[in-house]
């Protein structure tokens, strides 16, 4: 399982391509957050048990991941009085939250493969995964009604149904690849960006910060959350598989219309047909290849990079209404690192 210091090197490392002075900011959290992210991790432990969810749950929480939702959650605790019990309960709940959807993901979209191990689909089943997935719901919200914040529980039954909703969305989307930049922001802000932007409110709310601040670190997460699918969605097409551990052209075979590809079909709409000739039969290596140079040949791979960038400067904006100090800075780094990851 990646631990604490496995994390903070990850987001160490995509910034270091970047910009030197976030990579010294992320080194510098290393000890802001080593505890409090052992202490997660611990909780994500599942006991080895004979059902079948659990091993299942297991088998994905195991292999780690970056655990951005609960740095999230940590970081705006610490704007306010600290990470302490409610905000661990929450930090845990936001990252069930995402694997869960991961389960689900992997079963709608039949993956694979994730975090450079087979999905827990193809290890224990479909039908299992999805109620591993469920499982992994129900002890969140348990959680998070633990914490006793009550508004940060609606929230966060808010932010699940605005999930689903936009999942739903894009699979009635499924093979349209010419859709407006407005419907893939919709896409994007729920099933990406709201799960940031409920783990920056809880996590400030249970600092003990103004709703005002809360407010704010809300919209931080909504523009970081639509930062990183950006760059999640150019990843996709010009990534490198080995760092990423995602094949290229995966959500395109899928039928998902990413912001890099609209960009690409305003830019040039007769592309149209070579891509819906690869959502439909794929492509190998050397096709791809050919492909990606030509997508990028329209600047639609330059332009979500800067559609990211804008996010991010938008997101860190909103950090004004906190005094300067160790967390403001690790949250400056963390938005720099969204749009850093390795391409």
């Amino acid at each position: 399982m990646l631990g604490e210091s496995g994390v903070l090197d990850q987001l160490g490392t995509m910034s270091r391509a970047r910009n030197l002075k976030v990579a010294e900011r992320l080194d510098h959290v290393r000890p802001l957050l080593a505890e409090d992210l052992a202490a997660v991790e611990a909780a994500l432990a599942i006991p080895e048990g004979e059902r079948a969810i659990h091993l299942s749950a297991g088998h994905l929480l195991a292999r780690g991941g970056k655990r951005l939702r609960p740095i999230c959650v940590a970081l705006a605790s610490k704007l306010g009085s600290g990470f302490g019990p409610r905000a661990l309960d929450l930090a845990v709940a936001a990252e069930l939250v995402h694997n869960a959807t991961l389960l689900h993901d992997d079963v709608v979209d039949l993956g694979a493969s994730r975090r450079g191990a087979p999905t827990a689909r193809v290890v224990y089943g479909n039908a299992i995964s999805i109620f591993a997935g469920d499982w992994l719901l129900i002890d969140a919200l348990r959680r998070v009604r633990r914490s006793s914040s009550a508004d940060v529980l609606e929230r966060l039954l808010d932010v699940i149904d605005e999930m689903i909703v936009a999942e739903s969305r894009q699979l009635e989307r499924r093979g349209q690849l010419s859709i407006a930049i407005e419907d893939w922001t919709s896409v994007a802000a729920g099933k990406t960006a709201a799960l940031f932007r409920w783990a920056m409110y809880a996590g400030g709310r249970a600092g003990g910060c103004s709703e005002a601040q809360a407010s704010a670190l809300e919209q931080f997460g909504q523009h970081v959350g639509l930062a990183f699918q950006a760059i999640d969605d150019v990843l996709d097409l010009a990534g490198n598989a080995s760092v990423t551990g995602k094949v290229l052209f995966a959500d395109l075979c899928e039928g998902k219309a990413s912001l890099s590809i609209v960009l690409a079909l305003r830019a040039r709409p007769e592309l149209e047909h070579s891509l819906r000739a690869v959502a439909e039969t794929g492509l190998d290596e050397e096709a791809g290849a050919r492909l990606t140079k030509e997508i990028a040949s329209t600047g639609a791979l330059d332009e979500a990079r800067r559609f990211a960038d804008t996010e991010v400067a938008a997101a860190i904006a909103l950090l004004d209404a906190f005094e300067a100090g160790p967390a403001r800075a690790a949250l400056v780094g963390i938005a720099h690192a969204m749009t850093a990851r390795e391409l």
